[in-house]
């Protein structure tokens, strides 16, 4: 299962996103630094496919998708450089997937802390491209070194010398405009600022203007490079500790919608590549995650290795023409299940059943 970091400043309201996504109850407390330790926890991915999925076949259990969320320490000015929690902060952030900042715009007199979302956004890319700048540094001489002696070498120091002009310009290089073919050299140097963002911006609750503001300012100064999304974050972590409608009625009432809990964990699925394929029976209904692109033996092999390994066909149908139909053997006697082989690739919402033999 992919990672996605939740990164900020302290006090911006990482742990109250995470316990929103999660439904975990990590403490919050107003001052800097309440976490320092990396915390893990899984946000279900709503997807109202599944539900009518289990509706139809009459499901005893109903499994949604989800995403794994990590809470990392609080970045601090000075952390390339070892400040605050710097080192640690660092080492979580290398072993997410892709990133979610989170900014803070909310005001709250009791907790410490800046609220203007473009200046936390400015400090936390700075950190970062220094830390990446760093790293570069010290692979590119001796990249240079290898390549006086290797002529294989030179497309690789070509791109090394093209990010580190890109960092050493304070660029982050999700924003930058790197040359394509360098792509796979880039890949090898697992750097910080390579890996994709999604931006959440921390906003005051009953406040839609300031929220839409702070959000169109974000998405400014991101230039495009990733998704920005307005969050009450204390709010939704309240809400996430009630009981299904209870929560869904505070959030209807407030004119949440599906909350934080819908918008982030979409937001980060598209963010990670991800896409879902669903089983349903009597039994269970179940979505489950793949990577765009997969192949159907593949997803086979999410549900168990077995299912990969003896893969024959997959029986296919998109999950809004069953749906529509009213039931898999309907569908099937209608001639509207296909059958599929190794080569297929499998797209998001279809309904699979695996034809096998270990």
């Amino acid at each position: 299962m992919e990672r996605l970091g939740l990164v900020g400043l302290p006090n911006a309201g990482k742990t109250s996103l995470f316990n929103a996504l999660t439904g975990a109850r990590a403490p919050v407390a107003p001052h800097p630094y309440t976490t320092t330790e990396t915390s893990l926890g899984v946000a279900s991915v709503p997807d109202e496919r599944l539900g009518r999925l289990a509706e139809m076949s009459r499901s005893r259990k109903v499994v949604p998708a989800g995403v794994q969320v990590v809470d990392i320490a609080g970045l601090a000015a000075g952390a390339s450089q070892g400040e605050g929690l710097g080192n640690r902060f660092l080492a979580g952030i290398r072993e997410v997937d892709a990133l979610c900042l989170v900014l803070r715009a909310f005001e709250d007199p009791e907790v410490p802390g800046e609220s203007d979302p473009v200046a936390a956004l400015e400090a936390l890319e700075l950190e970062l491209v220094l830390a990446d700048l760093a790293s570069v540094e010290g692979q590119l001489e001796r990249r240079r070194k290898q390549a006086r002696a290797d002529k294989s070498l030179q497309r690789e120091v070509a791109a090394l010398e093209e990010v580190h002009e890109a960092l050493a310009a304070g660029t982050p290089l999700y924003r930058a405009a790197l040359d394509p073919e360098g792509a796979d050299a880039r890949r090898g140097l697992f750097l910080l600022t390579a890996k994709p963002v999604l931006a959440v911006v921390n906003v005051t609750e009953g406040d839609p203007e300031g929220a839409a503001r702070a959000e169109k300012a974000v998405g400014e100064a991101l230039g495009g490079a990733g998704e920005v999304l307005a969050v009450a974050a204390r709010l939704e972590a309240e809400a996430a500790e009630l009981e299904e409608a209870e929560r869904a009625e505070l959030l209807e009432g407030l004119g949440l919608g599906a909350g934080a809990l819908a918008r982030v964990s979409a937001a980060a699925y598209r963010l990670l590549g991800r896409r879902v394929f669903f089983t349903t029976g009597e039994k269970e209904t179940r979505a489950w995650s793949f990577r765009a692109g997969a192949s159907a033996p593949e997803c086979a092999g999410v549900i168990h290795s077995d299912l990969q390994r003896g893969f024959i066909r997959a029986e296919v149908i998109p999950a809004e023409e069953l749906l529509a139909i009213g039931s898999w053997q309907r569908a099937k006697a209608e001639g509207r299940v296909r059958l599929e082989g190794r080569d297929y690739q499998v797209a998001d919402g279809d309904v699979l059943e695996i034809r096998f033999n270990v």
